[in-house]
């Protein structure tokens, strides 16, 4: 039998690995045991938990529970009238001190001071993990005509790890004012930059609301704004927020140059379809517009 070329053993992993993090992600309200999730990889039980932390960069029950609990921490700040106790337990912490040990642990705070005043900033350490995936997923580029939108706008400048607080502020404002409904309005997201080559003080991200009339002045920051019109490429990533630069270089990387296209002086920005806090993050959908000549 012909030996696998190192290029070829790493491609196999990696397509076992993603198999499983792909199963875990969907199926984080069952018992995941290292039996099952090395038939989902195919390889001895014996050897995939050492394979996984190799490749992951933390082991495969931590990351488990750091993504259970990144479910919790989104439930806690963005659903309120659910409460602490039944967040824990959908994380598959039985025990309340048991559950505030572990958040504490992974963000320095427990459940309730993360409800009352989230420290995104902090949030986002413990998901740095050293994953070597080379994750990829069909593309699908399409062109489409934007309609013209009339947005309210809300910009956030400062490191894009605390995104999260500017568009909370949105979510008061839209709930408050009852002026761009998040359930029959469309919200969209305009980053002027990438935040991998921005300096943190100078980034910028506009979080937005479709809005069918001029919104007066307020506390909150919020203010009228336009979204033009015009030919963009559109493609759909599925997934968490964290892996969109893989969908937006695709399009900046090879589908502009394979179709001959020019770029339009306006950022790309998105358009979310669903919400952290109605669906699980692998089913979040995001449509991707690249405005074009």
């Amino acid at each position: 039998m012909q030996k696998r070329t190192q290029k070829e053993n790493l491609a196999q992993y990696e397509t076992r690995l993603s198999r499983v993090m792909e199963f875990i992600n969907h199926n984080l309200d069952e018992d995941l045991c290292l039996e099952e999730l090395s038939q989902v990889a195919s390889l001895s039980k014996f050897h995939f938990h050492r394979v996984f932390h190799a490749y992951i960069g933390t082991s495969l029950a931590n990351y488990i529970q750091l993504i259970r609990l990144k479910r919790a921490s989104f439930q806690l700040a963005f659903e309120q009238h659910k409460t602490i106790i039944d967040i824990g337990l959908e994380a598959r912490i039985n025990n309340p001190e048991t559950f505030t040990r572990a958040f504490k642990r992974h963000f320095q705070q427990t459940p309730s001071e993360f409800r009352k005043n989230p420290q995104w900033l902090q949030w986002h350490s413990p998901y740095q993990l050293s994953n070597k995936l080379n994750r990829k997923q069909p593309m699908n580029v399409s062109c489409v005509n934007f309609p013209e939108t009339q947005v309210a706008l809300l910009s956030h400048i400062g490191p894009a790890e605390m995104i999260m607080q500017t568009a909370s502020k949105f979510i008061a404002w839209r709930k408050t004012t009852g002026l761009s409904p998040i359930a029959t309005s469309k919200t969209f997201g305009i980053p002027h930059s990438d935040p991998k080559t921005t300096e943190p003080s100078e980034f910028r991200w506009d979080v937005c609301g479709s809005i069918n009339q001029q919104i007066p002045s307020n506390n909150y920051g919020v203010v009228n704004s336009v979204i033009p019109g015009g030919r963009c490429a559109v493609l759909q990533h599925k997934g968490s927020h964290d892996t969109l630069d893989q969908s937006i270089y695709y399009i900046y990387q090879q589908w502009i140059g394979e179709n001959n296209e020019e770029l339009r002086d306006f950022p790309c920005f998105f358009h979310y379809l669903n919400f952290i806090h109605d669906v699980d993050e692998c089913d979040l959908l995001t449509d991707i517009y690249v405005p074009l000549k």
